[in-house]
């Protein structure tokens, strides 16, 4: 469920599109659109072009000095960006959700 988290706030972070992108969990990876992935070790999540982020209790550090805490079902990021989990829904900055279907993540 972290590499979820992780995966999801990744992608509410990008400017929102027009069409729906789906992303699939198999054990520790994520596969996204374009042959994006990206792979849980431990505790360090290794994403498309180099970046990473590693958890720590209820905080992750991303690429660039971003950090993201989870307080409940809220999660605080970079730039007073939050993130809020309701069921299987994620929403996000901008108006952006992302919603988990069994291993399927949708976002728009």
């Amino acid at each position: 469920m972290k590499l979820a988290l992780v995966l999801v706030l990744s992608l509410l972070a990008l400017p929102a599109v027009a069409q729906t992108r789906s992303y699939q969990q198999i054990g520790d990876t994520t596969y996204g659109p374009n042959g994006q992935t990206w792979q849980r070790i431990g505790d360090t999540t290794y994403g498309p072009r180099g970046q990473t982020y590693q958890q720590i209790g209820d905080t992750t550090y991303g690429p660039n000095g971003q950090t993201y805490q989870q307080i409940g079902d809220t999660t605080y990021g970079p730039n007073g960006q939050t993130w809020q989990q309701i069921g299987d829904t994620t929403y996000g900055p901008n108006g952006r959700t992302c919603q988990q279907i069994g291993d399927q993540t949708y976002c728009n």
